[in-house]
C-alpha cells in the first residue's frame, strides 16, 4: 500500500494546482474564431476525442490467432490506429482546442497486457508499461480508471499511474480509512479555442469509475477503498468544479447507460450515464465506456435546468473515436456553449502510427514469441464453438482441471470428504485446440479473463438454484419449434454469465420458463436425485465467486483461494502431461432438452 498511497496523496494534492498549472494548448494561428457577422456573434469551437475499453490493444494484432485483426465486421483495433486519427484531426484542426481522454479499461484484455502485469510485471522490473508507452505518445489530457484497472492489485496500478504523462482520474475511489479521495478525481484544463492570443476557456473533466470493481476485484480493493455511487459522486464534484472555475464540465464514465446492473442492488448502479445526465445539473457531456457499445451521440435532458446533455460510447478495443464537436460564445466575459454534437471515427480507415508500434514494438514482440510457445499435444482438434449448447470437451478441460486443483489442495482437511464440483463459462466462441501443438495463445484463447480459482460449499438446494439462474441464458424454445444456435441464448445475457456445472448430471428443459428449467439433477451416472440438504465443494473463478453476474448462493467464504490464476494453471496442467486428450476428462453430463427430448 505504500506506493499505492503515495501516488494518491500526490494526485490529491495536484487538484488544487490544477486550475493554475495547467497547460495552455496552443498551435499555429488558428481559423478558430468565425468573426463576428450580421447572423451573430462571434463564436468559438472545442473539440473533444474520446475512447474508451481499449483493453490492452497497442497493435492491429490478435495474439490468439497471432494474425492481423479482424472480425466478420473488418473493425481494427489498437492505440496506434486511434493515433493516426487523433494526430489527422489535430492537424486539420491547426491549433485550435483539442483534448483527449479516455473513459477507462486500459491495463487488462490482450496477451500483451497480461505479460506485462503478470510473467514480467513492471512493478518488478521498472518497464514502462506498453499502455503508457503508448497513451503517452498520443498525448492523451486523462484517463479514468476502468474496472478493469484494478485487476492486479494496487502497486501495479499505481506504478501504472506514475508512469503516464497526464491524470489518470476516479472521483469515487475513496480510501476507506480517511474517506478522502484515493485519485485525482478531477482536472481543470485551460485551453484557447481560437489558439493563441484568443480568449481561455477552462474545461473541467471529472473521471468516474464503476462501483462494481468492490464485488470484481475484492481481493484487491477490500478495506483499502470504497466506491460510492457515480451518481452522488457526480453530483458532488460537478458544483465544485464550476466554483473552481470550469467553464464547460465533460464526465468521464466508465460505465453503461442502460440504468442496469450486472450485480445485485447492494452497490450502487453499474451503468448510470443516462441517470447521472439527468439528475446532476452543469454536465455538458458525457464520455463513457465499460458496455462496449457503440453511441454516436444521445442527449439527454436533465430534469433540473432543462440543458441537453451529450453522451458517447466509442466501442472497445480501439475500433471507434468519438468527436464532439462544442460551439461556445462569450458573453458578458462568461462562455456560453451554443451548440454541441458528436460524431464517430472508424480505426479501419488508417494505417497505424509508426510512432506508437516503434515504442512498444519490442514488447509486442516479446509478447508474441511468449504465447506461441508449445505447451502440449492435443490427440485432436477440439472446438468451443458450439459449447454454449452443448457439452464439449474443451469446457470439460477447463472443469477438469480447476476439480483437480481443489481436489487436491483440499486433501486431508476437515471437506477433503465431500464431492468437489467445478464452474465454468463458455468465454469464447472461437477458440481452439488445433489437432497437434498446443501454444500458449490457444489456452489464453479459452480462457481470455485472469480469473484467480477459489471453492466455496454449497447444499444441493443451491447448485440447483445456481443452475436455475445460468439457465436463464437461453430463449424459451417450445416443443416443436425450430432450433437455431445463433439465436438460442438470450441476447441480454452475455456468454460469459452462462456456467455450466461438471460432476453432477443434469438437463436444461429450455421449453419451460426461466427458474423451472431444471428437470433433471442427480449424481453422476445414476438415476438418484440430488438431495436438497447434500453439500459440495465448487470450485468457481474469482469474479463468479465475488458476486459478479448476481448468481446466487456462491456469494460466501472460500475452502480454497490460493490465488492461482486459471489460465496459467491450465497451461500448467497441459505443460506437465504433453498431452491433451479428451480421454482423460470429458464426462458428458449435462444437455438441452424439450419435454425430456434433446434439442441437439
Amino acid at each position: 500500500m505504500t506506493s499505492s498511497s503515495g501516488a494518491s496523496r500526490r494526485q490529491v494534492l495536484a487538484v488544487a494546482a490544477a486550475a493554475a498549472t495547467a497547460p495552455l494548448i496552443a498551435g499555429a494561428p488558428a481559423r478558430a474564431a468565425q468573426r463576428q457577422g450580421p447572423k451573430g456573434p462571434k463564436t468559438w469551437d472545442l473539440t473533444v476525442l474520446g475512447t474508451s475499453d481499449t483493453h490492452g490493444n497497442v497493435y492491429n494484432w490478435d495474439y490468439y490467432r497471432d494474425a492481423e485483426f479482424d472480425d466478420s465486421k473488418h473493425n481494427d483495433v489498437g492505440i496506434a490506429k486511434l493515433a493516426t486519427l487523433v494526430n489527422q484531426i489535430r492537424a486539420e484542426r491547426r491549433g485550435r482546442a483539442t483534448l483527449v481522454l479516455d473513459a477507462g479499461d486500459t491495463i487488462q484484455g490482450t496477451p500483451l497486457a497480461t505479460y506485462y502485469a503478470k510473467q514480467e510485471p513492471i512493478t518488478v522490473t521498472g518497464a514502462t508499461h506498453p499502455m503508457a508507452r503508448a497513451m503517452n505518445i498520443l498525448r492523451y489530457d486523462a484517463v479514468t480508471l476502468g474496472n478493469h484497472e484494478f485487476n492486479y492489485g494496487l502497486p501495479l496500478l499505481a506504478t501504472w499511474i506514475g508512469q503516464l504523462g497526464f491524470p489518470a482520474l476516479a472521483a469515487n475511489a475513496v480510501n476507506a480509512k480517511t474517506g478522502r479521495p484515493a485519485f485525482q478525481p478531477y482536472v481543470l484544463k485551460r485551453v484557447r479555442p481560437g489558439g493563441p492570443g484568443s480568449p481561455t476557456l477552462t474545461v473541467g473533466i471529472l473521471g468516474l469509475t464503476n462501483p462494481g470493481v468492490a464485488i470484481w476485484d475484492k481481493g484487491n480493493v477490500e478495506g483499502r477503498l470504497v466506491f460510492p455511487g457515480m451518481v452522488e459522486t457526480a453530483a458532488k464534484w460537478v458544483p465544485v468544479m464550476r466554483r473552481r472555475g470550469a467553464d464547460l464540465v465533460i464526465v468521464s464514465a466508465h460505465g453503461g447507460d442502460s440504468g442496469t446492473s450486472s450485480y445485485g442492488p447492494e452497490l450502487p448502479n453499474e451503468n448510470p450515464v443516462a441517470l447521472i445526465a439527468q439528475q446532476v445539473p452543469g454536465i455538458d457531456a458525457i464520455l463513457f465506456g465499460h458496455a462496449h457499445n457503440e453511441v454516436v451521440e444521445k442527449f439527454v435532458t436533465n430534469t433540473a435546468t432543462g440543458a441537453q446533455v451529450l453522451t458517447a460510447e466509442p466501442s472497445k478495443w480501439g475500433q471507434r473515436l468519438t468527436r464532439m464537436d462544442f460551439t461556445l460564445t462569450r458573453e458578458r466575459g462568461r462562455w456560453k456553449v451554443v451548440g454541441k454534437g458528436a460524431t464517430m471515427l472508424n480505426t479501419n480507415t488508417v494505417v497505424e502510427d509508426p510512432t506508437v508500434l516503434a515504442a512498444v514494438r519490442g514488447q509486442h514482440d516479446k509478447t508474441v514469441g511468449y504465447v506461441n510457445t508449445v505447451v502440449a499435444r492435443s490427440a485432436q482438434e477440439l472446438s468451443a464453438a458450439e459449447s454454449r449448447y452443448r457439452d464439449t470437451p474443451i469446457l470439460d478441460f477447463i472443469n477438469h482441471v480447476q476439480t483437480e486443483v481443489v481436489t487436491a489442495a483440499l486433501t486431508g482437511g476437515p471437506y477433503a470428504a465431500l464431492p468437489v464440483l467445478s464452474i465454468a463459462a463458455p468465454f469464447s466462441r472461437t477458440a481452439v485446440f488445433p489437432q497437434g501443438d498446443v501454444r500458449i495463445r490457444d489456452v489464453a484463447g479459452l480462457y481470455v479473463y485472469d480469473n484467480t480459482l477459489e471453492a466455496v460449499v454449497l447444499t444441493g438446494a443451491e447448485v440447483r438454484a445456481y443452475l436455475e439462474y445460468s439457465a436463464k441464458y437461453f430463449t424459451t424454445l417450445p416443443v416443436g419449434a425450430p432450433v437455431d444456435p445463433a439465436t438460442i441464448s438470450d441476447p441480454a445475457v452475455p456468454d460469459y454469465n452462462y456456467d455450466v456445472i461438471s460432476g453432477l448430471d443434469y438437463d436444461i428443459d429450455v421449453s419451460r420458463p426461466v427458474g423451472q428449467r431444471i428437470t433433471r439433477l442427480v449424481l453422476p451416472g445414476t438415476d438418484t436425485p440430488v438431495a436438497a440438504d447434500a453439500q459440495f465443494v465448487v470450485a468457481v473463478n474469482n469474479y463468479r465467486r465475488s458476486g459478479g453476474g448476481n448468481f446466487p448462493g456462491i456469494v460466501k467464504t472460500q475452502v480454497y483461494n490460493a490465488q492461482q490464476e486459471i489460465r496459467q494453471l491450465l497451461i500448467d496442467w497441459a505443460q506437465a502431461r504433453g498431452t491433451i486428450d479428451p480421454a482423460d476428462f470429458f464426462v458428458p453430463n449435462w444437455r438441452l432438452v424439450r419435454a425430456g427430448v434433446p434439442v441437439f
